[in-house]
């Protein structure tokens, strides 16, 4: 027992360094912004922002085939921009009874599968509703070639979260060591 003192180490800390480091706080996750999906999302940020920015400066309106292309375009950038600032901001962690990686491989599915119809639906409406070389032509066109773009970000967007939410890469071992059998 003479020993026990050597052995134990105190700290203090201050409270404004502790709650820097919480995983609660709302500080900057500046690793989320240098990850690959941090990466692939603000791509799929600015490209869908592209898509309905060119849609929206041509005459869409009474077409419906651009309606549900600006429907698909606007819905899912502004998903992503609120994903984004809460995984920048690391808010889903205050949130955590809802199980983020299922949402998000879903959320990316579901992004990648109406982004596909989006674009079908875009390119094949360029032709009937457009004066060739006109400044709308150009402007659906370019649209189309974006939304095929974004359409494939989320793809790789899906894949990649899916194989996260999977645990493919880890050590199946540790993996389940850390998870306790309440059976």
């Amino acid at each position: 027992m003479p020993e026990f003192p050597a052995k134990v180490s105190t700290r203090t800390s201050s409270p404004a360094s502790a709650s820097l480091s919480a995983p609660g706080s709302s500080a900057m996750d500046v690793e989320f912004l240098k990850s690959l999906f941090g990466v692939l999302m603000a791509v799929e940020i600015v490209l869908g922002c592209l898509v309905w920015a060119l849609i929206a400066d041509t005459y869409y309106q009474p077409y419906p085939s651009y309606g549900w292309v600006m429907f698909v375009a606007v819905f899912f950038w502004l998903v992503t921009v609120i994903l984004y600032g809460m995984y920048l901001f690391q808010l889903q962690l205050k949130l955590y009874m809802i199980p983020w990686p299922i949402v998000v491989v879903v959320f990316n599915i579901a992004a990648t599968v109406l982004y596909a119809t989006a674009f079908i639906t875009s390119a094949a409406s360029v032709e009937p509703y457009s004066w060739p070389h006109s400044p709308d032509y150009n402007r659906r066109a370019a649209a189309s070639f974006f939304a095929s773009l974004v359409m494939i970000g989320y793809g790789v967007s899906a894949f990649l979260s899916f194989r996260a939410w999977r645990g493919y890469g880890s050590n199946a071992a540790t993996s389940q060591a850390a998870v306790s059998n309440h059976a």
